[in-house]
């Protein structure tokens, strides 16, 4: 049995770890924790946990956290995580933060992008990058995880083959993604609003999104040289799911069938990263509620440019899914324990 805590369990990721961990009869989660609610029946926030969970809401102290469980979830603001880890916490528990703290190990790219004084910096090189399509092994010995942002899950998985088979120029990737509006958190902002969000699509963030710098970074790594994209976001009137549409110039002329093998090369022995059939479009309702992540890419010989296209759902793979699928890693258990839910539909 695992025992597992939740720091930030009253936000969306926090409320999507606790319903998928839940449904497994080898974890036991210990901690609700949530600073806004503490002492209050997580199932009065949360009804669909009625009768399902009994416990209250609890602090944030990790300290006291980590002599009670084998693995701590923080899903929380930018920031908080690095405040609260320590060498006697990860000495003890496995820590897997599903905020941006450990994500860029640049410490004063993360200052700059995020706004904050980073309050571990030297954590920074020791975490790893959880994306387990590409970092698996070092997952597993890991004891922090830097859980990768949505947009970056989505946008990376789309494009990774053809970077690092150096099929198309890296900087000139253009990434324009749709989101829904869960990943905006689950905190009152007028933005988020119905009818501010109902009936409409905006950018935001544009040529300032902070997941920018976490994007180029891995892109940096796949091509083994520093990477600079243009990536702008939208918000879209639906509660879950990203998708992404990346176009970049090819680097020569190239078949379907050769682009094929390269992101079969890559990921025909993923479970997680499904590449579809030629001319079949990622869609968000064919991913939602699942750990999936649907991609696929059209050849436009015209512009000697390549279109790159992927979808998941912003809270399970590009979030607490995938914090598990890190999870069951790091524990020697198979990959996709917990996370074999369908994809719901309608």
């Amino acid at each position: 049995m695992i025992k597992a805590g939740i720091i930030g369990s009253t936000g969306y990721a926090g409320g999507e770890l606790a319903r998928l961990l839940l449904q497994r009869d080898d974890i036991e989660i210990k901690w609700y924790g949530s600073r806004s609610y503490i002492d209050q029946k997580y199932a009065s926030i949360y009804q669909n946990m009625f009768q399902i969970v009994d416990n209250a809401c609890m602090d944030d102290n990790m300290k006291a956290l980590a002599d009670q469980v084998d693995v701590v979830f923080t899903a929380t603001p930018q920031g908080l995580c690095a405040s609260l880890v320590d060498e006697d916490i990860l000495s003890k528990v496995k820590v897997i933060d599903l905020s941006a703290d450990f994500r860029i190990k640049d410490v004063s790219v993360y200052e700059k992008w995020y706004k904050l004084t980073h309050a571990s910096p030297g954590f920074i090189g020791e975490a790893v990058y959880g994306l387990p399509e590409i970092n698996r092994e070092k997952v597993k010995k890991a004891r922090l995880i830097a859980n990768p942002g949505c947009f970056p899950t989505c946008s990376f998985l789309s494009v990774y083959p053809l970077v690092k088979e150096g099929l198309i120029d890296p900087d000139t990737i253009i990434i324009d993604a749709k989101s829904g509006t869960s990943g905006a958190g689950r905190g009152s902002k007028v933005d988020s609003l119905y009818c501010e969000v109902n009936e409409n699509i905006k950018a935001y963030g544009v040529a300032s999104h902070r997941h920018t710098p976490e994007i180029e970074e891995q892109l940096s790594y796949a091509a083994g040289k520093p990477v600079t994209i243009s990536f702008t976001p939208h918000l879209v009137p639906m509660n879950r799911g990203i998708l992404v549409t990346a176009y970049a110039s090819l680097t020569r002329e190239v078949s379907y069938e050769e682009v094929k093998a390269v992101y079969d090369k890559y990921y025909a022995d993923e479970y997680f990263v499904r590449v579809l059939d030629k001319d079949v479009v990622p869609q968000t309702r064919w991913v939602e509620g699942s750990n999936f992540a649907d991609v696929n890419f059209k050849i436009d010989p015209r512009t000697s440019r390549v279109v790159m296209m992927g979808a998941i759902d912003n809270m399970v793979k590009g979030a607490a899914g995938q914090a598990i699928q890190n999870m069951n890693l790091m524990f020697g258990l198979p990959e996709n324990t917990g996370l074999k839910q369908i994809p719901m539909f309608p």
